[in-house]
């Protein structure tokens, strides 16, 4: 018998383990995980969502796009997090959250296949009744990622797979049903100064908004900074705040108008909080991540801005703080003719907080907590959107950013270059956004 060295026989021992399944029971085979896949599924499922919450004209408020990408980004999560073995579902976590389906032990998953029935369900669910849904492109790209998928693993693979996707989705979609029960059939508005008055004499826009059923207990505890205290006297603060809006408002720049209409998001735009969809889209499709990854930061990101969304509106209505015009008209500027306008149309609810102030750092929270905050990255939401900053119709083009805190604090000032918020309203806007990102951080956890 020929000889073999002890040195030959350990490496043909150690090739061996190589080939054995790892982290799998003897009687399981080892299977392939979600962060084996490319985030295709994902970056193509928010092309289609994107295209049907940018809308032509007009701001329609009947829609929350950021209840949308709550359960769709959790449902997107959960068809896949039985492929991360470092992850686990979020049932006992989000509030009435009910259990998910449990994957087969050892059995073969796809899971882009499995995504793309859950993102196709939750998006017929959905986004059908936005004014730009377009069933055709929902239907056409789920057949042609299932004509794709179907192509790489074994029928009964596939079936799985799909099943699985669309059983999570209908527990998901079931459970959104619920989320809105405790609205109130009315509201009470105060009286006094500094009370925020109808600039159209429409009647308020989502004044319920702060009752939607919270995605996480608790999210929303100490995170309101103090309202403002009114006062006309021009040596306090509020007086203050209010004049360096009228007085921004006269020497506007280039570039301070072309960034208060980046983010004004209507005619054309991605109203009442859209913008941050598609800022997720550019993020992950300039990122790319794998899926595992673009599943945790498009539920993460979703769970985030629907709070921050509820706890925005929610400060609102409970402080009904007016809105620079009207102090602008009353005490800086009365009886001028004609009447001071804003640079941008001043939204039908009141000023405290600003919204895209909560929201913006709500997400740039989140994404820095996946990605790093240190991250170039550029916002096209508006590539090829004309608009007329006073010169004539011009290409809105794209933001670029090298951290997503920088990003925050344009979106921010924003508000004030529009003449639609103060500074405080907006400073104190990111600090309640920021506060919710991390009371969501400490109550949920997605590893194991």
């Amino acid at each position: 018998m020929k000889h073999v060295s002890i040195k030959n026989y350990c490496l043909v021992f150690a090739a061996a383990l190589l080939l054995l399944p790892v982290g799998c029971d003897d009687d399981e085979k080892q299977v392939k995980q979600t962060q084996s896949y490319s985030s295709d599924v994902v970056k193509q499922w928010l092309d289609v969502q994107t295209s049907m919450l940018f809308v032509p004209t007009g701001n329609p408020f009947g829609f929350n796009p950021s209840r949308y990408m709550a359960y769709c980004g959790v449902a997107l999560y959960e068809s896949v997090v039985p492929g991360m073995s470092l992850y686990k579902t979020l049932h006992g976590q989000l509030t009435d959250m009910p259990a998910m389906p449990v994957a087969e032990p050892g059995a073969e998953y796809h899971w882009p296949a499995s995504a793309n029935a859950a993102l196709a369900a939750m998006t017929k669910n959905f986004f059908s009744v936005t004014s730009a849904y377009n069933g055709e492109a929902v239907i056409s790209l789920e057949n042609e990622l299932n004509d794709l998928y179907r192509t790489e693993v074994e029928v009964a693979v596939f079936d799985r797979s799909v099943a699985f996707g669309k059983e999570v989705a209908n527990r998901i979609f079931e459970w959104s049903k619920t989320d809105n029960a405790a609205w109130p059939s009315s509201f009470n508005k105060p009286t006094g100064d500094g009370v925020w008055q109808y600039e159209t004499g429409a009647p308020p826009v989502n004044p319920y908004g702060g009752y939607n059923r919270l995605m996480v207990a608790g999210s929303l505890d100490n995170t309101v900074s103090p309202a403002p205290s009114y006062s006309s006297d021009p040596t306090s603060s509020y007086y203050a705040g209010m004049k360096e809006v009228h007085d921004v408002s006269k020497t506007l720049t280039h570039e301070q108008k072309l960034i208060a209409k980046y983010y004004n998001d209507v005619n054309p735009g991605y109203p009442a909080g859209a913008h941050y969809i598609s800022i997720l889209k550019d993020v992950i499709e300039q990122l790319n991540p794998a899926l595992d990854k673009a599943a945790l930061s498009y539920a993460k990101t979703g769970i985030t801005l629907f709070d921050a969304s509820t706890g925005s509106f929610k400060a609102k209505y409970e402080h009904w703080k007016e809105r620079p015009f009207s102090f602008i008209h009353s005490v800086i500027d009365p009886g001028a003719d004609p009447k001071w306008k804003s640079y941008l149309p001043t939204p039908g609810f009141p000023d405290f907080p600003s919204n895209h102030a909560v929201f913006s750092s709500s997400v740039a929270y989140v994404l820095s907590s996946i990605y790093g905050n240190q991250v170039s990255f550029t916002d096209k939401s508006y590539e090829g959107v004309m608009a007329d900053l006073g010169n004539g119709p011009e290409n809105l083009g794209s933001r670029h950013f090298d951290s997503f805190d920088e990003m925050r604090e344009e979106i921010s000032v924003s508000r004030l270059y529009g003449g639609i918020h103060y500074r405080y309203s907006c400073d104190e806007g990111m600090k309640q956004g920021k506060k919710i990102a991390e009371n969501i951080d400490s109550k949920v956890k997605f590893l194991k």
